[in-house]
């Protein structure tokens, strides 16, 4: 590469922050400054007469759902815990969850099957990592009331299969809810063809907008079964912010996602000895984890940073059903974007190496060891769809055999401080008993 490039900061960390197009940078800082200039409702009047229906209609098309049935919070997160706690669930009620959901709703679903006095199950893995939708098929039925799925982990680049998913559960009388976060802005969402009656979504990521600003979907099943007990809290974003979020989402429609570059940064994790990829599952996204036998994912995401690629890290406590149960404690993610580079993929590749330069003569731990097929870019999406993998952690399905997934100590939800324990989810058994 030229020598003149290497002083360039390569930003591999959009799963974290994405970077903010100069047009949507240049919004938030001249409303930010009119509103500290003139106070708040010139900068309210200007979102509610021209920013929110250019908003609306352009989040109608991200998202494939009908202009007006999307609301703005501040966060997936936020919206999430205003409105499924106030779902009227009762003691016959079933609610389905992944291996693969966020501390945050999690956090909520145990919340409301505690207050509800429901159940709370686990769907399970297939050995490969994917979620088991024969399983799903054979033991869906009106006793499950909540089916709740996140499009792609954050602490994984696995794609869950939420069509198909929406396909098995559309003959029944649950509601979907799909978290999107990570999904939105880097794969086609669309909840028409999900089936969901909620998707929510986080701004500040794949679709490079402002911190502190989501949105949800609401379908009308939804709002008719929030009804009885209204909508609950929800705290609109910073006006600024929402003139931001527009002006990113205009330049996002012109946005071509470059899928092929997930597989080379998987490539060279897979080329470093001592590295080990966590990536259960056939079909991956642009989201990229791995550890290392022998510098932890701390030190060398700041190793990395020190010569200028930046990266994210993940703890087990992000989802806190999946990694703890197979040894994984924190991963270094990688996360590309339509306008990084292949330059930007062999930048990472050469950073790496020179991070770990002398290191990788130990093996990692097989809890998590998988044997990968070599990864092809799918058609739809910029996905990257992969060989089979024997992973020989157990499956969910397998730890719900022997009992309930252990307690697991987690933080609390984005922008709150302290933490709080995890009540026991039941996993289901193989044969579908609790």
């Amino acid at each position: 590469m030229p020598h003149g490039d290497r002083g360039r900061r390569v930003h591999l960390d959009t799963a974290g922050l994405g970077r903010m197009p100069a047009a949507a940078r240049a919004q938030l800082t001249e409303w930010t400054r009119h509103e500290d200039r003139h106070g708040p409702y010139e900068v309210d009047e200007h979102v509610h007469h021209v920013v929110r229906p250019e908003l609306d209609a352009r989040l109608a098309a991200l998202l494939g759902a009908p202009a007006g049935d999307t609301v703005l919070t501040t966060g997936a997160a936020d919206a999430f815990a205003a409105l499924v706690p106030r779902l009227p669930l009762g003691p016959g009620d079933r609610i389905w969850t992944t291996p693969y959901e966020g501390v945050a709703n999690l956090t909520v679903l145990t919340a409301l099957r505690d207050r509800a006095r429901c159940r709370l199950d686990v769907v399970p893995l297939r050995p490969d990592g994917d979620l088991d939708l024969e399983w799903m098929a054979a033991h869906i039925d009106d006793d499950v009331a909540l089916v709740s799925v996140v499009h792609v982990p954050a602490g994984c680049g696995i794609v869950t299969p939420v069509e198909d998913i929406g396909r098995i559960l559309a003959p029944h009388r649950c509601l979907y809810a799909v978290d999107a976060s990570y999904a939105v802005g880097q794969l086609p969402v669309h909840a028409g063809r999900i089936g969901c009656q909620l998707l929510t979504g986080d701004a500040w990521r794949f679709l490079r907008g402002p911190e502190s600003v989501g949105f949800a979907y609401a379908a009308p099943e939804l709002r008719q079964a929030l009804a009885p007990n209204g909508t609950g809290s929800l705290v609109p974003p910073e006006a600024a912010s929402v003139v931001a979020l527009n002006a990113a989402l205009a330049v996002h429609e012109d946005a071509v996602p470059v899928g092929g570059l997930a597989a080379v940064l998987r490539a060279a994790v897979e080329e470093t000895p001592g590295a080990e990829l966590i990536a259960p599952g056939r079909v991956q996204s642009g989201i990229v984890t791995f550890r290392h036998a022998e510098m932890p994912a701390g030190p060398l995401r700041r190793a990395l940073a020190a010569r200028g690629v930046i990266v994210g890290k993940t703890v087990a406590q992000e989802t806190p059903l999946y990694s703890p149960g197979r040894g994984v404690t924190a991963t270094v993610r990688v996360s590309v974007h339509h306008d990084n580079s292949a330059w930007d993929a062999a930048r990472f590749a050469e950073a790496l190496r020179e991070a770990l330069a002398g290191r990788g003569h130990h093996a990692v731990p097989t809890a998590v060891r998988a044997a990968a097929a070599p990864a092809a870019v799918a058609a739809s999406g910029g996905a990257v769809v992969a060989g089979p993998r024997a992973v020989s952690a157990g499956s969910v399905a397998e730890a719900g055999a022997a009992g309930d997934v252990p307690a697991v100590r987690v933080p609390r939800p984005r922008r709150t401080a302290g933490r709080r324990h995890l009540a026991l989810v039941s996993a289901p058994a193989p044969d579908g008993t609790a």
